[in-house]
């Protein structure tokens, strides 16, 4: 599903505008990405949580040259699914 997808989805079982539907997803995902990028978790009961996870630095291969490199310690945002929506993919 695309996001325009998405935003079709939420106008019809909303029975609302496709406008007013994309105004609401670009402000829920805005939201995620303020909250995420200030250090918070966002836990959306039912669906799942968002959190920023901590990564190491790591020695990892270049694989233009083949040669040993340090890829520097970063942060990456990651999803963990609620219990009702692992329920909801496995029953379909």
């Amino acid at each position: 599903m695309t996001k325009t997808e998405l935003i079709n989805a939420v106008a019809e079982k909303t029975d609302g505008t496709k406008k007013n539907a994309e105004a609401a997803v670009n402000a829920m995902i805005s939201a995620i990405t303020d909250a995420l990028a200030n250090g918070d978790k966002v836990s959306i009961v039912g669906f799942g949580t968002f959190e920023v996870r901590d990564r190491k630095e790591k020695q990892v291969i270049n694989p233009q040259t083949k040669e040993m490199m340090t890829a520097p310690a970063s942060k990456a945002p990651a999803f963990k699914a609620g219990q009702t929506l692992k329920n909801a993919v496995n029953n379909k």
